[in-house]
This record gives structure tokens, sequence and C-alpha cells, in this order.
């Protein structure tokens, strides 16, 4: 079924510093179980608990940089650039550069607290 997204729905964000969460698809705004589709801008100094999350998650940065830390080390993903975070394998995301990062989260299921397990 065809749908216009008016505007997204502000989540709450986890994490030391405040977050914006804008959630255009997903579980809260749309009622969409399969796939949820936000926009995130953090702050610098911000980091989140790390997490072993039942979803795949794709990530797309718009601009600065997202550090991202799993089991095999720290990448920087940059502007432009993308990064996969597989489902069930742990995962911390930290924008501690200058200016934050602004970036696009996809997650296959969508998003939810409960099936994110933050440690």
């Amino acid at each position: 079924m065809s749908k216009l997204i008016k505007s997204p729905a502000e989540i709450k964000a986890h994490g030391n510093k405040p977050k914006i969460i804008q959630e255009f698809v997903g579980r809260l705004n749309s009622k969409t179980e399969n796939i949820s589709i936000a926009k995130m801008n953090s702050p610098d100094g911000w980091i989140e608990s790390g997490q072993t999350p039942e979803f795949d998650e794709y990530t797309i940065v718009l601009k600065g940089i997202l550090c991202v830390k799993t089991k095999g080390g720290m990448t920087e993903v940059k502007a432009g650039q993308a990064f996969i975070a597989s489902k069930n394998e742990w995962v911390q995301y930290s924008t501690p550069y200058k200016d934050g990062a602004e970036y696009i989260a996809v997650c296959i299921p969508a998003f939810s607290p409960e099936c994110v397990h933050r440690d």
C-alpha cells in the first residue's frame, strides 16, 4: 500500500549526550516492522552503549565522521561512505570529533528497543 510520510517521529536516543533521531519509516512512525529508516544527528563527544542487535544496520554518513567499534576493531566512516553492521554481532557507535555527524540508518527488520540488546 502506497503511503506518504509527512514528517518523522522524534525518538529519544540512547547515549551520554542528547542526539536527534528522526524515524521516517519504522515501528513507531509508519507501523512498519520489516524495515526502519531514520536520520540521525549526533553531537561531538556522543557515545552509546555497545549492543548486539537482532537486525542488520546499514548506515550512510552524510556529514562528519561516525566511529563504529566492533570486535574486529574501530572504523571511521566519513561523509559519503557507508557501513554495514550484521545482526547478532556486537557494535558500538560514537561521534567523538568536532561537529559530530549526520547520517541515515536503515535497519532490517525494523529497530525496536526490545531487539537491540544493549550492554
